[in-house]
């Protein structure tokens, strides 16, 4: 079996008036996200970040477009999830990336793995994910955007 790499990305979706793009996860209905993903053997963070932004939603981007927050989290694998790595791997270590689009549209979904998209202003994004590193990189959202536009 091929087992996922402990190693993923957050790629947080957003306008510059701060609307969140989430995705609603086909495995888990209600379960509502930004896009994410694992590392493939042999990616670079980046190229994983902008692999899953393309399979998630179709959205392509090239290299040096996404910004690297340098923000890790680590967390807990949920349970009902652990079957997809090694046996014994218990945690992840998630990498925080973002892109900054000039409006909010309509994006393709990979059907296998999500349900539904929604744009919604960051705070109401922050309370509608299932994550709790997803909502925190959310709520970082301003503090982010205010530093790159001084």
């Amino acid at each position: 079996m091929n087992y996922k790499i402990p190693v993923s990305v957050l790629v947080l979706v957003h306008t510059a008036d701060l609307q969140v793009l989430l995705l609603e996860r086909a495995d888990r209905p209600g379960f509502w996200q930004s896009v994410t993903g694992s590392q493939d053997a042999g990616e670079t963070l980046d190229e994983t970040a902008r692999r899953e932004l393309a399979e998630e939603t179709g959205i392509i981007v090239g290299p040096d477009v996404l910004v690297d927050w340098k923000l890790q989290n680590q967390y807990e694998i949920y349970p009902h999830w652990r079957s997809r790595y090694a046996p014994g791997v218990t945690h992840n270590t998630e990498h925080v990336y973002a892109l900054t689009l000039p409006a909010p549209y309509d994006v393709k979904l990979a059907l296998r793995e999500h349900l539904a998209w929604q744009w919604l202003p960051w705070r109401e994004a922050a309370d509608r994910v299932f994550s709790s590193s997803n909502a925190e990189a959310i709520r970082l959202l301003l503090q982010r955007v205010a530093v790159r536009d001084r």
